[in-house]
């Protein structure tokens, strides 16, 4: 039985020997039309002064690729390192890794365009010439948003993680990419803003500069309210709210006297003014707990009715009706 199993397996090896000797063969008859079809490929074609061929049209193909792949691995790279880094502001983290992503895509391009189509820097610099002055006519629009993205990412007025209002849109920035920045609403909602709109339009940065921001509450209440009373019970509904600083301590305003009201505005202060509707709601709440607690109504428009004495009406309608029979009697001419 050993025998015949060490029988097969000579066998086996025999045939696999003679298999690779007839691919070897075929291999070498047909060495000719591999090399005829490979001269082909690396035939050049000449395009004006620029000469291209197959191969250095795949080979430029795969090395933008690969600095697609390498740029996108070297940004997540840095955005892992950076994000041990607890002292460093989120929005530099993501602005470095942004940028370094746009460097090696563009690094990527003119080593493409040079092994596809063996173009120096000066013939690079007429490609992108001639491509500004096709943008200057046609995507005017589209070379705005992207001057502006790189507007965004170097002087940082808006950054990622920012709390902004956008006319009557707020959200979070989310990203900000080469042609458009993305911000998420409370309600989850992702609004897609052209960043030509961030550079040159009024935009409310809640989270910029100094960390703290006040909070303005108007209130109006009833023209015979104690205003001490109002005054006190305003700064309590702010005391102890989540979110509120202590100092500076909430403070209000006796704004002005109004047509039906008192208008009051109690001022608040805050290290999140990304949480700002949030902050109002739970004041709110309070300021009327309050209110009802306290007997303090707020002001409501006063509709009034005045009715005259009803022996002065009859006798005014009666001279009325006195006066329009004496102009019908002149009217009417007298008979003979």
């Amino acid at each position: 039985m050993p025998a015949t199993l060490t029988v097969a397996k000579l066998f086996g090896v025999v045939l696999a020997l003679t298999d690779f000797g007839f691919q070897f063969l075929l291999w070498i008859q047909g060495e000719g039309a591999l090399k005829r079809v490979w001269a082909y490929l690396n035939q050049k074609f000449r395009v004006g002064n620029i000469e291209v061929s197959a191969t250095s049209l795949v080979l430029g193909l795969i090395v933008f690729l690969t600095a697609i792949v390498l740029a996108r691995f070297v940004s997540s790279l840095l955005q892992r390192r950076f994000a041990a880094r607890a002292n460093l502001d989120p929005g530099i983290r993501y602005t470095i890794a942004r940028l370094a992503n746009y460097v090696l895509i563009t690094i990527g391009l003119l080593a493409a365009l040079k092994q596809a189509f063996g173009l120096d820097l000066t013939s690079i610099a007429v490609v992108f010439t001639a491509l500004s002055v096709g943008i200057g006519f046609g995507l005017q629009y589209l070379a705005a948003d992207i001057a502006s993205g790189f507007i965004l990412l170097f002087e940082r007025p808006i950054r990622v993680g920012d709390r902004i209002s956008i006319g009557e849109d707020e959200g979070d920035v989310q990203s900000i990419r080469l042609r458009t920045t993305i911000v998420y609403t409370n309600n989850r909602i992702a609004i897609i803003v052209p960043n030509s709109k961030l550079v040159s339009q009024s935009v409310i940065n809640w989270s910029y500069g100094d960390a703290r921001a006040r909070i303005s509450i108007p209130v109006g209440v009833a023209t015979n309210s104690d205003i001490d009373v109002v005054k006190e019970t305003l700064i309590a509904a702010a005391d102890g709210v989540e979110r509120v600083l202590d100092n500076p301590p909430p403070n209000v305003q006796f704004l002005k006297f109004g047509d039906y009201s008192l208008d009051f505005r109690l001022l608040v202060w805050t290290r999140e003014p990304n949480r700002h509707p949030q902050i109002r709601s739970d004041i709110n709440y309070r300021i009327a707990k309050l209110f009802r607690t306290r007997g303090i109504k707020l002001g409501q428009p006063v509709s009034e009715l005045r009715l005259s004495r009803p022996g002065l009406a009859s006798d005014s309608a009666a001279s009325l009706l006195d006066e329009e029979r004496a102009i019908e009697a002149e009217a009417t001419p007298e008979d003979g």
